[in-house]
C-alpha cells in the first residue's frame, strides 16, 4: 500500500470590496458551516491559526470561515500584492501539517441578554432569520465577512458585521440599501436594519 501523507493544499486569494481585507480560500474546510472574528489578537484564544497569523506585524483582524481567512491589514499603506505570497505560503504549510485551527472548548459565546418575544415578534425573527441564511449571508460570505442577528426590537433589526464588512467603506450601503431595503419589502413589521458595534 501507498503512504501519500497529508493531502496537497491550494491557497488562492480573492479581493473583497473593502481595501482593507484580503481574503484567502483553502482547499480545504477550516470551520466547516461557521464563522468565528478575531478583531484584535487579544481575541484569538480559541483559534491557534489566528494566533499565528497575528504573529506578522501586518495583521489588525482575522476572520475564520468555512474553507476561507480573510485578514484585515493594520495599515492602508502595506502593499498587498506584497503581502499575498508569504501569506500563502504560511497558509499552505499550516494546513498540510494539519495543526489545529479553531479549539472549539476555547470558544466563549457572549453572553445574551434574555428577550422574551411574543408569538408575533418571534414569527418576524423566524422570518428576519430565514432571510439573513438564505440571501444575505451566501453573497457575504462571497466577500469574504459574514453578517449575524442580534436582536430585533420596535421594528429595528441589528445586526454584527464581521470580516471584510466590518469597517468596509461600502458596508453601510449594502446594510442600507440591500438588506434593509430587502427586509422592508419582505417583512413589513422591518422599519430599519442597523449595524451594531461588538
Amino acid at each position: 500500500m501507498i503512504q501519500t501523507g497529508n493531502p496537497v493544499i491550494s491557497i488562492y486569494t480573492e479581493m473583497t470590496p473593502n481595501p482593507e481585507t484580503m481574503k484567502f480560500v483553502a482547499n480545504k474546510l477550516l470551520y466547516p458551516g461557521k464563522s468565528i472574528d478575531f478583531p484584535e489578537v487579544a481575541t484569538a484564544d480559541a483559534s491557534p491559526l489566528a494566533q499565528e497569523l497575528f504573529g506578522f506585524p501586518f495583521v489588525k483582524a482575522v476572520f475564520i470561515a468555512s474553507n476561507f481567512v480573510t485578514l484585515t491589514r493594520s495599515t492602508p499603506d502595506t502593499d498587498w500584492q506584497e503581502l499575498i505570497p508569504t501569506i500563502r505560503q504560511f497558509l499552505k504549510d499550516y494546513l498540510e501539517e494539519g495543526k489545529p485551527v479553531i479549539d472549539e472548548s476555547k470558544i466563549v459565546e457572549p453572553v445574551k441578554d434574555e428577550v422574551v418575544l411574543s408569538g408575533d415578534e418571534s414569527d418576524v425573527v423566524k422570518r428576519i432569520q430565514e432571510i439573513l441564511e438564505n440571501y444575505v449571508k451566501p453573497a457575504v460570505e462571497m466577500d469574504g465577512g459574514a453578517i449575524q442577528f442580534k436582536s430585533f426590537k420596535d421594528g429595528k433589526v441589528n445586526l454584527a458585521l464581521q470580516g471584510s464588512c466590518s469597517g468596509c467603506p461600502s458596508s453601510m450601503i449594502t446594510l442600507k440599501a440591500g438588506i434593509e431595503g430587502m427586509m422592508k419589502r419582505m417583512i413589513p413589521e422591518v422599519e430599519e436594519v442597523v449595524a451594531e458595534a461588538e
